[in-house]
């Protein structure tokens, strides 16, 4: 017995001390938003999160300051993939970028389709057309070894894929009312951002200070703050050499990394995920639609893509991986919880359709990632 519960010790803390320990904290989060709403306390936490702390409430500073820090890192992520990484070879990105396309474009289509082109519903259509990296990662941590180290790497691969492609929705499909001045500060701020890069500053301190200036300057523009994250991290430095640790990519990656796994992410969580169950129904047009569009529409579009692709001869097979793994990871694919409650909150300004939003995120990535989880431990390898 005493032997038993010291396995079950270790495996627990291997865990925690792994690659699932993000999502793991990523769920908790969530789930403690959700007691905390539906419990006594539910006023007071709503009460806090409107609370105002200078020129924003709370949530605006969470969702729009915070996550910025949270969309610089993927801009990191996503230039050092591309010019040194596994997406800096055609060969490499073929398969990820098609199937990150067609699972992008069939949630949104399933979403359309849910709510018969509602012009009420209409903003949300991008809603259920992005991964949660950090919470498929965390469920695919948790099997171990039963998936090949190649099926973590195309799930990684495609969920960056798919920042890009949210990243470039948040810009063109939630921009209005454009500030021609914060936006001519803007251009002079990559200007400066540029000579740095080209003069080889290596030192952290001036990117980020301009960095921070970019932000404030974006958040006028009337372009969405975080935006801002991802085109700061484009002129960071990324070394010559693969294995050039002292970069200042590198450094500023390694060093934002533990702080949006265990800090911002769950904060945004904890402020995001919190919906009062009452309020809205599972069966409303507007959440049907985004649990669906998770659910359905991204295993259809990930699957399907990978199945077309390799049977094309456009791709190759991830190594080692089965298709009833890769169905697997497609279903994971579907776990869209940070980016699609981010991307509801800027669709929708009516409290009820956000509360509605929430419930379809959570019910269909929750959906999600039991079945992924189901169909990757019996898959045979």
């Amino acid at each position: 017995m005493r032997r038993a519960v010291t396995r079950s010790f270790l495996a627990v803390r291997d865990h925690l001390s792994g690659e699932a320990a993000p999502g793991l904290v990523l769920m908790a989060a969530a789930a403690l938003a959700l007691i905390v709403a539906n419990s006594p306390l539910g006023d007071a936490y709503q009460h806090a999160l409107h609370a105002r702390i200078g020129p924003l409430g709370l949530q605006h500073w969470i969702n729009d300051g915070l996550m910025a820090v949270f969309f610089l890192f993927v801009g990191l992520e996503v230039k050092r993939e591309v010019v040194a990484g596994d997406l800096s070879t055609p060969a490499a990105r073929r398969l990820p970028v098609i199937a990150a396309a067609a699972g992008m474009i069939l949630p949104a289509l399933v979403y359309v389709g849910v709510t018969r082109g509602d012009p009420a519903y209409l903003r949300g259509w991008a809603i259920p057309a992005a991964t949660d990296i950090a919470f498929a990662i965390g469920v695919l941590a948790l099997l171990g070894p039963r998936v090949p180290a190649s099926l973590k790497l195309f799930l990684t691969t495609v969920a960056i894929v798919d920042d890009i492609g949210a990243v470039a929705i948040i810009a063109l499909a939630y921009t209005s009312g454009l500030n021609g001045h914060a936006l001519a500060a803007t251009a002079v701020l990559l200007v400066l951002l540029w000579l740095l890069n080209r003069r080889g500053v290596r030192a952290l301190w001036p990117y980020a200070l301009l960095a921070l200036l970019l932000w404030a300057a974006v958040l006028k523009s009337g372009v969405h703050a975080t935006v801002a994250g991802v085109v700061a991290a484009m002129f960071v430095p990324l070394g010559d050499r693969d294995d050039d640790d002292d970069c200042p990519l590198t450094r500023l990656e390694h060093g934002l990394s533990p702080w949006v796994s265990y800090a911002i992410l769950p904060v945004f969580a904890f402020a995001n995920a919190g919906v009062a169950l009452g309020d809205a129904s599972f069966w409303a047009p507007l959440a049907l639609a985004v649990a669906l569009g998770l659910f359905l529409g991204k295993q259809i579009g990930v699957f399907g893509a990978m199945r077309g692709a390799v049977a094309l001869g456009w791709a190759e097979k991830p190594e080692g991986a089965g298709w009833a793994q890769l169905y697997g990871v497609a279903l994971l694919a579907g776990i869209g919880f940070t980016m699609s409650l981010f991307i509801g909150g800027l669709a929708f300004a009516d409290p009820l359709l956000i509360e509605e939003v929430k419930i379809g995120v959570l019910a269909g990535s929750l959906l999600s990632a039991l079945a992924g989880y189901a169909v990757l431990r019996i898959a045979a390898r």
